[in-house]
């Protein structure tokens, strides 16, 4: 489930980040990849944790 949020929060983060800096179209989809990947992965460690705190 967190690693779900991290995707779309990332992929949104990203985007908006780029577009703000005046990014063209791929520079926004890097941007929107890079940070959902990051954020897939720290909500990937989340779960693991929240995982092991409950057994």
């Amino acid at each position: 489930m967190f690693v779900i949020i991290g995707i779309i929060l990332g992929a949104i983060i990203g985007g908006s980040l780029a577009k703000k800096r005046g990014g063209k179209r791929l520079d926004i989809l890097q941007y929107a990849a890079t940070y959902a990947i990051g954020f897939a992965i720290l909500g990937l460690f989340i779960t693991i944790f929240a995982h092991r705190m409950s057994v």
